[in-house]
């Protein structure tokens, strides 16, 4: 959805996105600590959970203003 919009109405959606993908990551952390899958599986996800969240932060960070906060 994100990439049909204009670069000035992408930021929400991309937000959205990294509240999401937070969410999933904590999610796959838990069933990690349940023991719910193997090691290597948990690995795998989490590793591609990572490359998501930096290839994400970076479209984000292309996106916002330059006078904008960094922090958020």
């Amino acid at each position: 959805m994100a990439n049909s919009k204009n670069d000035d109405e992408k930021l929400p959606y991309l937000y959205d996105i990294d509240i999401r993908l937070k969410i999933l990551q904590t999610f796959v952390r838990i069933i990690n600590d349940a023991r719910a899958v193997e090691a290597k599986d948990y690995l795998i996800m989490s590793s591609a959970l990572e490359e998501l969240g930096r290839m994400l932060g970076g479209w984000i960070k292309s996106l916002k203003p330059k006078n904008e906060n960094p922090a958020v």
